[in-house]
């Protein structure tokens, strides 16, 4: 059975590959990924630990000499990170070192800047690739989608220029039209499309009347809106295609690769249920494919997609329209035809 994959232009043995999280913050976590025949996403380096990098030299460079009571710049310490810049390029080499695993390092941002500049050096640090992970909630009344579309595209642009190794674009769903804005980063070099971000909304503490973050692992339901637009841009574009949010069995796999993704990420399972639990999917996987008389991966990549289903509608409106009309309540098949009576 070939479970062999090809993502980012980097061959790989399984479709399954860890997604960013403090699992990768320890080697030998990430040698079990090894263990479990997966490459690896590393935890993000975040815009903020290397704009407070910055700013802790400058307090440093700059201290005492503005020392009147209308003092302008007095930085805080950068406390809130367990790991900085560079103790994350140590921890890239460090897995290069001890792993035979491709290694994509992670950096998230949200605004074009000299942040960017810092893909050179985890390129030189060792990385395989690179993921952006693009976390990006606009709240000024003024910027409208153009603008917004445009800095996805400005910090690809600035990305790109910078290194030669792959580079994937994590986004999140929320454009006005999404196959739009997905051509136009694959037009402007994107090498992988990784759907989609989670955005972790924030919570409200009724006790102490703080706004708090509240992180709620993903539940398989979360599939479904990935699952769509692979789907629907298998085919269409040339960048490589990573499916996550939701994945957390074999099942689910499965019907990734189908609608046309090189790899499915996998996250909140692994927190659950461990490293480990990579080799249950597989193996669930194998059996799966066994049984289904399926030979390989490539096999199956894109055969449920829009481009190869035979109703390609089934990703679009005539879909929802059909669910609402097929959709009964558990409790109004009891009372047919009175439910539809009102």
């Amino acid at each position: 059975m070939d479970l062999t994959t090809t993502y980012l232009d980097i061959k790989l043995k399984s479709p399954l590959v860890p997604s960013a999280s403090p699992l990768s913050e320890d080697i030998d976590n990430i040698k079990r990924m090894e263990d479990a025949g997966a490459a690896v996403v590393m935890h993000s380096l975040f815009e903020e630990q290397l704009t407070n990098e910055r700013y802790e030299l400058h307090h440093h460079l700059t201290y005492g000499t503005e020392s009147f009571p209308e003092a302008l710049t007095y930085f805080p310490e950068p406390d809130i990170f367990r790991i900085g810049p560079e103790e994350y390029l140590n921890h890239i080499s460090q897995a290069k070192e001890k792993v035979d695993i491709p290694i994509i390092a992670s950096l998230n941002g949200a605004s074009v800047g000299g942040w960017t500049d810092y893909a050179r050096l985890i390129q030189q640090a060792g990385a395989s690739a690179l993921e952006l992970n693009i976390y990006y909630v606009p709240t000024d009344m003024e910027t409208t989608g153009e603008q917004v579309e445009q800095t996805y595209i400005d910090i690809l642009t600035a990305v790109k220029a910078a290194v030669t190794i792959p580079v994937a674009v994590k986004l999140s769903p929320y454009f006005t039209n999404m196959a739009n804005m997905a051509t136009c980063l694959d037009n402007a070099g994107a090498d992988g499309l990784v759907l989609f971000n989670r955005f972790y909304q924030p919570d409200i503490n009724l006790e102490t009347l703080d706004v708090q973050p509240h992180v709620l692992l993903s539940t398989p339901q979360a599939m479904r809106l990935p699952l769509r637009w692979i789907a629907i841009l298998y085919g269409q574009i040339n960048a490589s295609l990573a499916a996550t949010s939701g994945i957390h069995q074999a099942e689910d796999v499965i019907k990734m690769l189908m609608a046309g993704a090189n790899v499915t990420m996998l996250c909140s399972v692994l927190l659950q249920n461990g490293i480990n639990h990579i080799r249950s999917i597989e193996s669930e996987i194998h059996a799966w494919m066994e049984k289904h008389e399926y030979a390989s991966v490539k096999q199956m990549q894109g055969s449920m997609s829009q481009k190869n289903c035979p109703n390609a509608s089934a990703f679009e409106r005539a879909q929802y329209m059909r669910a609402l009309q097929t959709y009964k309540p558990e409790w109004a098949k009891v009372y047919e035809p009175s439910y539809y009576l009102g």
